[in-house]
């Protein structure tokens, strides 16, 4: 159900930017990225724009997007946001969680990446402007690398959770019973690779251009720090998008250990039932607030 009720969305996303695709001209905006774009391509070897590249993009957008929840922590008017409020961030847990994540981007992701050039070398993928697809296309093909990503992550995830192997893997990433965004990526080496491994499949089945890649980067980035940043902010637009998991979902994954154990989307845990003890959780937390 949950399979054909993704294929439709997706359907649906296409016809939508189609249609946005034909009646939206070229802009300025999209001038000046045509041609840093032929910068790149006319002053740097493919091999170059894969491998260093994407992981500057990587690094980029990981500790960009990780900046605001960090600044929050010394806004008073933020702390009415913070999910678990008597779990402040400490200068020693950041710091631990900066150290695992050097290791992990540079001694484990890394030479993931360096197999990026070999990837689009195999399977002929362009890197060229010509080719490139306009951005509602690429906003729906990572649409698709999210619902792919998404149904790897819960299954993996909950696998992780088993009783047997949770001390030896997964127990690393729960050191932080409140999250905040610099610790989405801190995990165990495995961890990185095996859950990791999600993010590539989306890529395997979509990819049609370099472009798309890099987008899907910054997608997932923005989705995985958000759920993990602690905060949940009103006004956030990601929680626009069908069946979002959100910060407080997964805030009560990393509270209370069992349960939501999707990375972007609900609807996994709604088919197995285990969102039980978070719904159970709400309504607590609603009959606190009308008492």
């Amino acid at each position: 159900m949950a399979v054909n009720s993704s294929a439709g969305i997706l359907s649906s996303a296409y016809l939508a930017v189609e249609y946005v695709d034909s009646v939206l001209p070229d802009n300025p905006l999209q001038q000046s990225f045509k041609h840093m774009w032929n910068y790149m391509l006319n002053n740097y070897t493919k091999f170059q724009i894969a491998t260093w590249g994407s992981l500057i993009v990587h690094e980029l957008i990981y500790f960009l997007f990780c900046l605001p929840g960090f600044i929050f922590q010394f806004i008073p008017y933020m702390q009415k946001y913070k999910i678990q409020p008597d779990k402040p961030e400490t200068w020693e847990k950041q710091w631990k969680c900066f150290k695992m994540l050097l290791f992990n981007h540079f001694c484990i992701q890394l030479p993931m990446i360096c197999g990026t050039y070999h990837f689009t070398e195999f399977f002929s993928i362009p890197y060229d402007w010509d080719t490139m697809p306009r951005w509602p296309y690429i906003l729906a093909q990572c649409f698709g690398c999210a619902v792919i990503e998404d149904a790897w992550h819960y299954f993996l995830h909950r696998l992780l959770h088993h009783k047997r192997i949770y001390k030896y893997i997964h127990k690393v990433h729960h050191e932080f019973t409140s999250p905040f965004g610099m610790q989405a990526e801190y995990a165990h080496p495995l961890e990185t690779i095996i859950l990791g491994a999600g993010f590539f499949i989306g890529i395997m089945v979509f990819c049609n251009h370099m472009i798309l890649l890099w987008a899907w980067v910054c997608v997932r980035l923005l989705e995985t720090i958000d759920v993990h940043s602690g905060y949940d902010i009103p006004m956030n637009p990601l929680h626009l998008v069908p069946f979002y998991a959100g910060a407080r979902f997964h805030d009560f994954h990393h509270m209370n250990f069992v349960g939501n154990y999707s990375s972007s989307f609900t609807w996994w845990d709604k088919i197995f039932s285990t969102d039980s003890q978070y719904k159970s959780y709400q309504e607590k937390c609603e009959q606190k607030k009308m008492e």
